[in-house]
């Protein structure tokens, strides 16, 4: 199964688009499904305040997890993985508008009301995990990541 089709399917299932993004690759990156499901849980709706949208937090802490800095004195890696961070919420912005959650999604999920309205935004549209997606492709692309599985 595609990374786009796991995410979508997760998301359907009302997990966070953090939680569905990170979970999309944790098989090759080590992690169960479980524990990222748990790790991206607290990301969602903008970490709780409609702030940098879940579906990028996801995809940032994969990106992370696949070439952040794990060694002491390993700067080359942190800022190989800062370049990709950037690059990929760049990229995202570019195609979306912005990486903030409130701004993608035209209301503030922080509020019951926001929730409400953005749960009937969302169906029929691009979800937000398709989005993120999109930007990480361009992202890989231009790391010269091969694109499997997307």
């Amino acid at each position: 199964m595609k990374h786009t089709e796991i995410a979508s399917e997760l998301f359907s299932k009302r997990y966070y688009c953090s939680q569905a993004v990170l979970a999309a690759f944790a098989e090759e990156l080590g992690m169960t499904k479980e524990q990222a499901l748990r790790v991206g849980a607290c990301f969602g709706g903008g970490m709780c305040k409609a702030e940098v949208c879940g579906a990028c937090t996801g995809a940032l802490m994969a990106l992370g997890l696949k070439y952040g800095m794990c060694e002491d004195g390993d700067y080359e890696s942190q800022q190989r993985a800062n370049s990709y961070a950037v690059r990929f919420l760049d990229e995202f912005a570019k195609q979306n508008g912005s990486y903030i959650c409130r701004e993608l999604l035209d209301c503030d999920i922080a509020t019951d009301e926001g929730k409400a309205y953005a749960r009937g935004a969302l169906q029929g549209s691009p979800l937000p995990t398709q989005r993120a997606f999109a930007g990480l492709r361009g992202t890989l692309r231009w790391a010269g990541v091969p694109s499997a599985h997307q």
